[in-house]
């Protein structure tokens, strides 16, 4: 079965989990939910496919673990569906696991399936997602947006056994999505203000009316409405498109007796195509027929980086501290009496200019100046495009700073910011919420002058700051009133860098490229305390490495972590091959020479990958099948065991090799995160206790040559105690 997660916000999603036999009958029926039978021999449609290369699943432990998949819905799209399959190896160690699998519109998904804490001032919606515990499964999604939709699936998280590579068997799942889109090849185009009659009978009708840009509102209504000749609208009107995972599409349902029914949307998304479907509620073969009519409600846009904030010849007043200049009131009657046309100025437009830093890094500034002018009856509004595509990898940072002489104690400075359209109506509510978007909200006032806002992964879309002066209890303190707001305004790749103990890693699929932190120290397995710091620094290799490898803040990092740990591997297969080199007891030269090789060995196979088993035990291997040859050897040129003395054996070799045995079962099979600390310490320590053991006796202090045997002729046989050599004075 599949179950599906939290966060659809009310989207028109369904779920199934299928056989075999049931996918087939899928990709061969006619789409269902999104207009139901009535889709059936409707020519207007057509259907597509995409896919992608499959990826292999991976046991989640931070986001670079989760493969991500992204897909470009076309317009127009009236069903979206995901079919999802996995295969796995047919060895014993291959199982069901659970599969979580995570949807969403515009930029790829927030996930936290280990429960950690997101930074401060960070607003996180809640994931759609389903959890897939067989082969195969599905997604339905009526009327999707179009554009950008991200697929990301894993592994359940890691497991508290801290596994070695290559020591245990392991299975592949590879999880691979298609897509298929129903879309529509006929679409009516609805002008504003031109009646578009409509006749629903089997089919549904397909609308779309373009929202250029500063458009302040959208009536949409059905006049005339008749069904079968008589009145009444039995009509559903889906307006806008599904969105994960929130969904704000409005659904005007029409029954009553009236000839008219109408929607309100204020602030419609700008500069786009809104989708608008009919489907008659009647019975089969009951007409219905009515007029569509849309009206728009231009927005008057005062923009404040044409005309100067004061003009050059009125008198002027400047704080000299804080560099606010303070409007005279001769520019706040022009501000507030102003008209274009036959309207009043909705908002005061600040241009901004985008900044391109790095990959996934941009700076926005508004245009020739550094402070915002906000008032009461008219918000200013600042534009921020995040819609090149790329741009959604990374997180989007706010910060606003008021000065506090200037905000009375009944006054707040709210600032709303929202994706594809402004919100404006802050005289009537001030929930930052929009036709189609639930905006982030912000608050300055006398007691708090600063605020800040950080969203991973922002949608892609033009995103807008809007911001305005309001006094609940007194509204007439802010009529007069004029606050100067500062912003500071950025897209990075991974806030504050990770922290001190994380490092931000650009992980890319295809041509798409998106941010992740990942935790290299400081890890929050267990709390620390002070036996723990003790002895996972108290052993002489992986001193500095375990003192920056420390859970909490208990860190001490004196070079990169990544360095730290390279060395302290590196260090720990260097000890181990040449305690082994030593206990064979070569030649000066010829141990010299194979100590060399072997440390340059271990640097090479630990730099391509530090964490394979083999990269470690196989050098080690050789160097105990090197020994093992050597004792072989010298038990047959002495003609006893090697080594000679029983004393060696007890007191040395077997307890050597026992700490060594113990240490080796410790490293492969013992170790958790919950004991991390405990069980990685007594690894170093009984490996060097074993090394002490296992290290043969210095040689004692004799001359070079050393001539013990005088022969009759006055000859001499001298040996060589260092090389074994003979020779004959």
């Amino acid at each position: 079965m599949g179950r599906a997660g939290t966060g659809t916000g009310g989207a028109a999603v369904a779920v199934a989990v299928a056989g075999p036999l049931l996918l087939l009958l899928l990709l061969a029926r006619p789409p269902p939910g999104a207009a139901g039978d009535s889709q059936k021999g409707d020519v207007r449609l057509v259907s597509e496919q995409f896919s992608q290369s499959p990826q292999k699943l991976s046991f989640y432990s931070w986001y670079g673990s989760a493969r991500l998949f992204h897909f470009r819905v076309p317009p127009d799209a009236v069903l979206l569906r995901w079919l999802l399959q996995v295969s796995w190896g047919s060895s014993p160690t291959c199982t069901n696991v659970e599969i979580t699998v995570y949807f969403r519109y515009g930029a790829p998904p927030v996930i936290n399936p280990l429960g950690t804490s997101f930074p401060a001032n960070t607003s996180v919606q809640p994931s759609f997602f389903i959890k897939m515990l067989q082969s195969n499964a599905s997604v339905n999604i009526s009327h999707p947006a179009p554009g950008d939709w991200f697929v990301v699936a894993h592994l359940p998280p890691s497991s508290q056994k801290i596994e070695v590579k290559d020591f245990v068997p392991t299975c592949a799942y590879v999880f691979q999505p298609d897509m298929l889109v129903v879309r529509v090849v006929e679409v009516s185009v609805l002008e504003p203000d031109v009646p578009l009659p409509q006749n629903l009978l089997s089919h549904p009708s397909y609308l779309k009316i373009f929202v250029p840009k500063y458009t302040q509102e959208l009536r949409l209504e059905l006049q005339g409405c008749v069904s079968n000749g008589s009145l009444g609208c039995p009509v559903r009107l889906t307006v806008g498109s599904a969105t994960l995972p929130s969904n704000f599409q409005k659904v005007l349902t029409c029954t009553g007796p009236t000839q008219a029914c109408r929607l309100l949307l204020p602030s419609p998304p700008w500069d786009r195509w809104l989708q608008v479907t009919a489907k008659s509620l009647a019975g089969p073969h009951v007409s219905v027929a009515f007029s569509a009519v849309a009206a728009l409600t231009a927005c008057r846009v005062w923009n404040m980086n044409v005309q100067p904030l004061l003009p050059s010849s009125l008198n002027q007043s400047c704080n000299i501290s804080t560099g606010l200049m303070s409007p005279s009131p001769s520019y706040q009657d022009q501000g507030r009496n102003s008209r274009l046309g036959n309207g009043p100025f909705c908002l005061m437009s600040y241009a901004v200019t985008r900044e391109d830093v790095d990959v996934v890094s941009v700076r926005f500034r508004p245009l020739d100046r550094v402070l915002v002018l906000v008032q009461s009856d008219t918000p200013s509004v600042m534009q921020l495009y995040l819609n090149t595509g790329m741009d959604s990898g990374g997180s989007l940072t706010i910060s606003l700073w008021a000065n506090q002489s200037l905000i009375t104690k009944n006054s707040w400075v709210v600032a709303c910011v929202n994706a594809a359209s402004p919100f404006l109506s802050f005289n009537t509510s001030l929930n930052c919420t929009t036709a189609f978007f639930q905006g982030y909200p912000l608050f300055l006032s006398a007691s708090s002058r600063e605020a800040n806002l950080i969203i991973p992964y922002p949608e892609t879309d033009t995103w807008y700051l809007s911001l305005q002066l309001v006094c609940p209890e007194s509204p007439e303190e802010c009529v007069e009133a004029v606050v100067f707001v500062e912003s500071a305004l950025s897209l990075v790749p991974c806030l504050h860098d990770c922290g001190p103990y994380g490092q931000c890693l650009l992980l890319r699929r295809h041509g798409y490229l998106y941010a992740g932190c990942s935790c290299k120290a400081g890890l929050p397995r267990s709390r620390g305390n002070s036996w723990e710091v003790w002895a996972s620094t108290h052993c002489p290799a992986p001193q500095f490495y375990h003192a920056c490898d420390q859970p909490g803040e208990a860190v001490l990092c004196i070079l990169n972590y990544d360095t730290l740990q390279y060395c302290d591997f590196l260090g720990s297969g260097v000890s181990m091959w040449v305690t082994i080199l030593c206990m064979a007891r070569l030649k000066a030269a010829l141990k010299y020479v194979l100590y060399l090789l072997g440390t340059l060995v271990f640097a090479m196979s630990l730099q391509l990958d530090r964490r394979g088993a083999w990269n470690t035990m196989g050098p080690c291997l050789f160097a105990f099948v090197v020994m093992v040859t050597m004792w072989v050897y010298r038990c047959g040129h002495r003609r006893q065991c090697y080594p000679t003395s029983w004393q060696r054996w007890v007191f040395y070799l077997l307890p050597g090799i026992s700490m060594a045995t113990v240490a080796l079962a410790i490293y492969t099979s013992m170790m958790t995160s919950d004991n991390y600390y405990y069980t990685h310490s007594i690894w170093h320590m009984l490996l060097a206790g074993s090394a002490a053991f296992l290290l043969p006796p210095r040689d004692k202090h004799t001359e070079p040559w050393a001539c013990s045997k005088k022969l009759t002729c006055h000859y001499q046989i001298c040996k060589n105690h260092r090389e074994e050599l003979y020779t004959v004075t």
